[in-house]
């Protein structure tokens, strides 16, 4: 029998509600601050627009109840490749985890660089001065470093602050502009044509980036208590607690703006907060965005650093990476490679939107993947003898029809952003060789 690892000694230690946070996080980033004018752009009508917020929000709530049952069947630290590695094989596990420790990490940075935007508007400095914005931003991410390195416990409640918070001024926001809309003239539109297929591709690939991030909560069945029954509970509170937010406050978009407005705004929430409350809306607003990069951050590091714990129990990355303090359950060596990995990104590469773009491809392959684990798991049914795990509805039609939207997603950016999309088919590639060479100098 294998020695047990460092994820094995994993003292659980997270509640539901904290669980529940991290998908608020997780989720909750700035894409509903960037995407509704994508949105609104591709589907050119109010009610195209709000179909595609619900449409997007259903799938991916389906979604999220396919990786509840995967984390149920399959409660591992780092299970996202965990249950690649037992259900496929190490070597497509190892890829999806290759391009995503480093796509995290540059994703992570983009983030914190538009909420040092954001703040430094709030406090009123102007356009901020070369380099500024990336400074502060390594400033958040190192602070977050650090605070997560006290132990998972002192991670989690940053955590809940940040996502309570976040929950508060998003629903806020979506209020005042209700008050606002009412008695207004913006929200009255023309007739507009109907959405062709293109256009609606275009706007879920835009959705499902806002909607986007619950998965990775797999990663922390290990340290929730209880995960059979208390992780599906969490995923399920949070996605819909998101899915809440979005549809409301894309409803006050749309009757305060307008769809023309909701367009031609690519920054619409600060139009929308300018609108509702005048002068203090630019401020309201970019602090709200500030907080959601900080909470997006903050989750990401998190969970990020159990995935290199297991692939180091599997000896695919040095043992450094896999050690863990028994007192604080923090991992000091991890922490610190995932700040690289973020810290070299925001202040080498420039473009969020090229960076996007770049990600979106892969990740939506590696939902695929990831989700087809299902399937197995259940054709195996080796959790099904104990009688604890948790089954979602509608086997096997609501799983399968996750994974052909996500590979519809997919096949567009590959059609539509080509040269992107292979870049990110070229970092995976570049694993291959890595695996093999890790395998055998690790072995």
């Amino acid at each position: 029998m294998a020695a047990e690892g460092p994820a094995a000694r994993l003292d659980p230690r997270l509640t539901v509600f904290d669980t529940a946070m991290v998908v608020v996080s997780l989720v909750v980033g700035i894409g509903i601050f960037r995407t509704p004018a994508l949105v609104a752009g591709a589907t050119r009508g109010a009610g195209p627009f709000l179909a595609a917020w619900a449409v997007g929000g259903a799938v991916s709530l389906i979604g999220a109840l396919v990786f509840a049952e995967i984390g149920s069947r399959y409660p591992r630290a780092g299970g996202f490749y965990k249950v690649v590695a037992y259900c496929w094989h190490p070597l497509p596990a190892f890829l999806l985890n290759w391009a995503q420790v480093l796509m995290q990490g540059a994703g992570a940075a983009g983030v914190a660089l538009i909420g040092s935007e954001y703040l430094l508007r709030v406090l009123g400095r102007g356009a901020p001065r070369a380099g500024e914005t990336a400074w502060l931003g390594a400033l958040m991410i190192g602070g977050l470093v650090t605070l997560n390195a006290l132990g998972v416990r002192a991670g989690a409640r940053t955590q809940n602050f940040l996502s309570l918070a976040k929950i508060t001024l998003i629903a806020g926001l979506a209020l005042a502009g209700l008050a606002a809309a009412q008695g207004s003239e913006a929200a009255v539109s023309a007739p507009a044509p109907v959405a062709t297929s293109a256009g609606w591709l275009a706007a879920l690939v835009a959705v499902f980036y806002a909607y986007g991030g619950y998965q990775y909560t797999m990663n922390l069945a290990g340290d929730v208590r209880e995960a059979r029954h208390r992780l599906p509970r969490a995923v399920i509170t949070g996605m819909l607690v998101v899915a809440a937010l979005y549809l409301s406050i894309n409803v006050a978009y749309v009757r305060a703006l307008g769809m023309d407005g909701v367009a031609a705004s690519p920054l619409v929430a600060a139009d929308l907060a300018r609108r509702a409350v005048g002068g203090a809306g630019e401020a309201f607003v970019s602090l709200a965005i500030f907080l959601s990069a900080a909470g997006f951050v903050n989750a990401t590091i998190l969970h990020v650093p159990r995935t290199y714990l297991a692939m180091a129990e599997d000896r695919l990355l040095p043992p450094a990476l896999g050690r863990l303090d028994p007192r604080t359950q923090a991992q000091g060596p991890g922490l610190a490679f995932f700040g690289l990995t973020a810290l070299l990104p925001l202040l080498f590469l420039g473009s969020f939107e090229r960076l996007l773009a770049y990600v979106m491809f892969t990740d939506a392959l590696s939902l695929a993947v990831v989700a087809s684990c299902l399937f197995i798991l259940r054709r195996r049914g080796e959790a099904d003898r104990t009688g604890a795990v948790w089954r979602m509805p509608a086997y096997p039609w609501l799983p399968a029809l996750f994974v052909l939207a996500v590979l519809a997603v997919a096949a567009h950016v590959l059609i539509r952003q080509t040269p992107l999309a292979l870049a990110g088919c070229a970092v995976v590639a570049a694993g291959v060789p890595l695996y093999f060479v890790l395998r055998r100098t690790l072995a």
